[in-house]
Order: structure tokens, then C-alpha cells, then sequence
């Protein structure tokens, strides 16, 4: 018999299934009003999207902490905006209100 701790939890499926849902390609361009009015975060290519949206979602601030303190994520600053204006990079991205996550997939100078 298994243990029912081995099972996803089907609240947490049922949102990344929603979020996944809601991903998009965005180009730096469409993406300069987000990072004008500060809110873009960007995703570390090491992590997962979707985790990372489902724990915003869930206000789970210390993995937050924890990941900031990685530079795994942060806040889009001034120098991201420097080089996607030099590489125009290609993102995945997600909203979660107000913040728009994002995860570098290619750049078009690269």
C-alpha cells in the first residue's frame, strides 16, 4: 500500500496546469513596459517556471529569500535591461499578477 504523501498534491497540479496554460514567448521589446513599471522577475534557467510562478502564488517567502540569496532569481535591474537591449532575447514567461516572470530561452545575437 502507498503512502499518501507519495501523491502530488492535486490543489498544486491543478495550478501549475493552469499557469502552464497561461506561459508565453515574449520578446524584449514587449516586454520593456513590464520592466519600466518594475515588475519583472527574472528565473534563473536552472529553475522551473512554473515552480517558481506556484510559489509566488503561494507567498512562500523564504524560498524566495533563498533563491535571491542564489541569484537564481531577482528583480530585473537596469543592467538586465542593458543586455536585452544588446542580445534581444526570447522569453518564457508567465504572469502573476502584478508580476511578470521571466526565462531567458534564446537570444537573436547568439
Amino acid at each position: 500500500m502507498s503512502d499518501k504523501s507519495d501523491y502530488p498534491d492535486p490543489e498544486k497540479l491543478a495550478l501549475a496546469d493552469k499557469l502552464n496554460l497561461e506561459t508565453g514567448k515574449l520578446s524584449w521589446p514587449e516586454l520593456q513596459r513590464h520592466f519600466a513599471r518594475g515588475m519583472v522577475i527574472v528565473v534563473g534557467t536552472e529553475l522551473d517556471l512554473i515552480d517558481v510562478a506556484i510559489k509566488l502564488t503561494e507567498d512562500d517567502k523564504a524560498q524566495f529569500e533563498t533563491w535571491t540569496a542564489e541569484n537564481k532569481v531577482w528583480r530585473a535591474h537596469d543592467e538586465d535591461a542593458i543586455h536585452w537591449q544588446e542580445t534581444d532575447p526570447v522569453f518564457w514567461s508567465v504572469v502573476v499578477a502584478p508580476w511578470v516572470l521571466v526565462q531567458t530561452i534564446q537570444s537573436a545575437n547568439s
